[in-house]
């Protein structure tokens, strides 16, 4: 009807709707007949609204602008929403200050606790997003899609005065290496790393791995990205005989918040990390 008014024909609203003339003309009819008011006299000349007509496009018009605003408003409370984002302890000194940074203007809660229990959080509805690196290792819940950030490779951290390991096929043969990482791998890690001579050990936490390292003037194997920023001087970071990396991926809904899917790279570039391995996935 609009359409016609501002048209002033019927064929001229057929051709802005690109729309055949008889479907227009079908349509306009079906409108008459559901209120039973003759909305246009019609000739020759074109289409002029009746009174009711007039009044009706006046009341549309009205509805129309109020339902736009209905729309604004719900985008503006949707933008003001704060963020529910969870990840693992030995992450969150990381990523939190990284997405306060990326989204300086949204309000972040946080969350922390293990892998499985933060996906599951998404899963019930409860939580926007969350920062894990156990999603390829573990059968996701339905209702969540994966959205890999980028891949964080393990490196030996050796802090400072420690030597740096030897050469040959046993290149860490007795030397005391602390061991920690984001992953359900540790206990591969450890057996990797004892197959090279070292005697292994756990670090209950990154942060327990490295002070352990810096105290004791031990290795240290980690992801790369929890010690890359803090090195403190003439410590260094070292390839590994082997490649190993941990996935950092965001676990969401299948309707993620679109402010948390516009910073994906610029998250990747602020944790160090390389390109993902694949692409994002649903369960």
């Amino acid at each position: 009807m609009r359409e016609v008014l501002r048209a002033g024909s019927v064929g001229g609203a057929a051709r802005g709707m690109r729309i055949t003339q008889p479907s227009a003309s079908a349509r306009l009819a079906r409108l008459e007949r559901r209120i039973g008011i003759e909305l246009f006299e019609r000739d020759t000349t074109g289409a002029r609204p009746t009174t009711a007509g007039a009044e009706l496009a006046r009341q549309a018009d009205h509805i129309l602008g109020h339902l736009e605003g209905a729309f604004g408003a719900a985008r503006a409370a949707a933008s003001d929403r704060p963020l529910v984002v969870g990840s693992f302890a030995s992450l969150t000194s990381l990523l939190f200050p990284a997405l306060d940074a990326l989204l300086p203007e949204v309000a972040i809660e946080q969350r922390q606790d293990h892998g499985p229990t933060l996906v599951q959080w998404v899963a019930e509805g409860t939580m926007d997003a969350a920062f894990v690196a156990i999603a390829d290792q573990v059968t996701l819940p339905s209702g969540v899609v994966a959205h890999p950030i980028g891949l964080d490779p393990l490196a030996l951290f050796r802090a400072a005065g420690v030597q740096p390991m030897s050469s040959g096929r046993m290149p860490l043969r007795d030397r005391p290496v602390i061991v920690s990482t984001f992953d359900l791998r540790l206990d591969e890690l450890l057996d990797r790393l004892q197959r090279l001579g070292a005697d292994a050990r756990r670090g209950v936490t990154l942060a327990t791995a490295i002070s352990m390292a810096r105290r004791r003037g031990h290795l240290a194997v980690l992801p790369r990205s929890a010690v890359a920023m803090d090195l403190h001087p003439d410590e260094a970071i070292d390839r590994l005989p082997f490649r190993m990396s941990v996935q950092l991926t965001m676990i969401t809904g299948r309707r993620p918040d679109p402010r948390l899917l516009g910073i994906t790279g610029a998250l990747r570039k602020e944790l160090g990390l390389r390109p993902p391995a694949r692409r994002s996935s649903s369960d």
